[in-house]
């Protein structure tokens, strides 16, 4: 027996050091949850590039992010698995395990080719505002066609868990928290700078969110922005000065510091908070005073938290993902993260909650600065494009335009126009193809019939098909050349394919969850279907992702 034996342990060890090449993990003894979680807190960074996590390393604190990292998982090579990567798909796919494709949210707006218009993910004129007499609160998640995690414990709660959505975007609250959340708040700024919501949740704000605008919050932090350290230890960005970001009207200058108060006459009232960390700060306070108002995680039903911080995303878009804006505003987001752990703490119990922390999509450098580098990139004339296709329809069947509409990279034909002319539709969609992939700045593109008939399993023809709803999306599909991109020539954008647009932090921690990290590659719609499986609850019904068995404890 004793040779039997030995093999058999030979056999374990070769298995174990097999598993260690895939995942590290810690050794350490993680806390052993007495029972089920008591509340899941999901956290969505907007715009996050997964190497802001190690190129400010060393400006953050022990207890927001490194706290995250150090005592949690870690999945350092997270990509989203599907196009366009924008904040309604994003938020969207993260809680219901899937991607555009079966959800049916793909772009933030969208052509919609029955009712011949554009048409907002979040948007519901069916409902009206709460909390304000503006119309920003005709919103619901009625557009998202597919569950979330959320949903999924409401029902296997029999309602009783809750689920509280919050960020300053109302697209950022609305569908991470589902279909039957019990709220969702979003930011109104101008005039108001309050918290609001919609009649598809209730009539009228609980008291708490009464009481939490009464002290009119937005109003303390129309203050100065400066660098959170001396500026010049900020040497993990760019210039301050330089030609590559937008800025606030009324300041000349791009630069430090910001008079937020003075500046706020000409940019929006308090929607200049949304362009500052001090956004971020606001998602803070009022998930703090939600986790009392509505005693999150006090009893035996697990409830759900959806936390998004979008002011990273406002402040990438205007000052680009070099800027000193751009570090400063994740030094700042690492204290708001420490403050909501701790909360999280003293509230509801150290290792009786769950956390996951990730992003909506990541951005590219600013295409002028990449250019002033040597790196390829450019900058894309939808305009000139759209004149183009036009003329390509014109010439080739000898008719009138047929074009609908180009949006979101996607290009809409007048379906019933061609059945009149009695023409061919896959042979139409093919002849733009061929024509616009001979277009400079045009790297790939493909037909509608191509993404339903064609399976791809790999590359960025399996990203298109993800993000490929036969119901929603157009008749051609194109991608743009690495960096080149559809905007003005200063600040960042996002929407495309490429590893700076797919790669974002993924960090699980708290109760339930294992010590480490892994460059195993994970996606997006893995996220839901690993908190299904920790709260032993159904699957999101359209998911498509799988559970990260490695981040979970036995």
């Amino acid at each position: 027996m004793r040779p039997l034996l030995s093999i058999c342990v030979i056999f374990l060890l070769f298995a174990c050091q097999s598993q260690k090449e895939v995942v590290s993990t810690s050794t350490e003894t993680t806390i052993q949850p007495t029972e089920k979680t008591k509340l899941v807190v999901g956290i969505v960074v907007d715009q996050m590039r997964y190497e802001y996590l190690t190129r400010f390393e060393n400006k953050y604190g022990n207890d927001g992010f490194l706290r995250l990292i150090n005592e949690g998982f870690n999945c350092k090579n997270n990509h989203f698995n599907y196009v366009p990567t924008y904040t309604g798909p994003g938020h969207a796919s993260v809680y219901t395990g899937t991607t555009p494709k079966n959800h049916g949210i793909i772009a933030n707006n969208w052509y919609d080719k029955f009712s011949d218009s554009f048409v907002y993910c979040a948007g519901d004129t069916t409902v009206q505002s709460v909390g304000t007499m503006d119309k920003a609160g005709q919103m619901s998640p009625h557009r998202m066609k597919t569950t979330t995690f959320a949903d999924e414990n409401r029902l296997f709660t029999q309602m009783n868990g809750k689920t509280i959505g919050i960020s300053i975007k109302d697209r950022g609250a609305i569908l991470p928290a589902g279909h039957s959340a019990n709220a969702a708040y979003w930011f109104h700024g101008k005039d108001e700078g309050h918290f609001i919501s919609s009649t598809y949740y209730f009539e009228t704000l609980p008291q708490w969110v009464k009481d939490f605008n009464a002290t009119n919050p937005a109003e303390k932090y129309l203050k100065d922005w400066d660098t959170f350290y001396d500026i010049n230890t900020y040497t993990e960005s760019g210039s301050d000065l330089n030609d590559f970001e937008g800025g606030f009207r009324g300041k000349d200058t791009a630069t430090f510091p910001y008079d937020l108060k003075a500046l706020s006459t000409t940019n929006g009232g308090y929607n200049i908070l949304k362009t500052t960390p001090y956004g971020n700060s606001l998602v803070t306070d009022f998930s703090i005073a939600a986790l009392d108002g509505e005693q999150l995680g006090e009893d035996n039903y697990t409830d759900v938290l959806t936390v998004s911080y979008s002011s990273t995303d406002y402040i990438g878009h205007n000052f680009g993902v070099n800027s000193k804006e751009i570090e400063d505003v994740y030094i700042r987001l690492d204290k708001e993260i420490e403050k909501l752990l701790n909360a999280l703490d003293a509230k509801v119990g150290k290792g009786n909650y769950t956390v996951f922390l990730t992003a909506d999509h990541g951005a590219v450098n600013v295409p002028t600065y990449l250019e002033s580098v040597k790196i390829p990139a450019g900058y894309f004339d939808g305009a000139a494009f759209e004149e183009q296709v036009g003329n390509i329809t014109i010439e080739t069947h000898k008719v009138s335009s047929f074009l609908k509409n180009i949006s979101n990279q996607q290009i809409f034909l007048d379906r019933e126009k061609i059945q009149q002319l009695g023409l061919d539709l896959v042979a139409v969609q093919e002849a733009i193809v061929n024509q616009i992939i001979t277009f400079d700045q045009v790297y790939k593109a493909y037909t509608a019939s191509t993404m339903s008939t064609t399976q791809f399993t790999k590359g960025i023809e399996n990203l298109l098909q993800n993000g490929y709803n036969q119901k929603r999306s157009g008749d051609v599909l194109f991608v743009l050349d690495p960096a080149v991109i559809q905007y003005s020539k200063t600040g960042s954008t996002h929407g495309s394919p490429l590893n700076y647009d797919t790669h974002v932090p993924l960090i699980f921690y708290g109760n339930g969850i294992t010590k480490g990290s892994t460059t195993t590659h994970t996606t997006i719609p893995d996220i839901a279907p690993t908190m299904s499986a920790l709260l032993g609850i159904t699957f999101p019904n359209g998911a498509t992702g799988k559970p990260l068995e490695f981040v979970l404890e036995n």
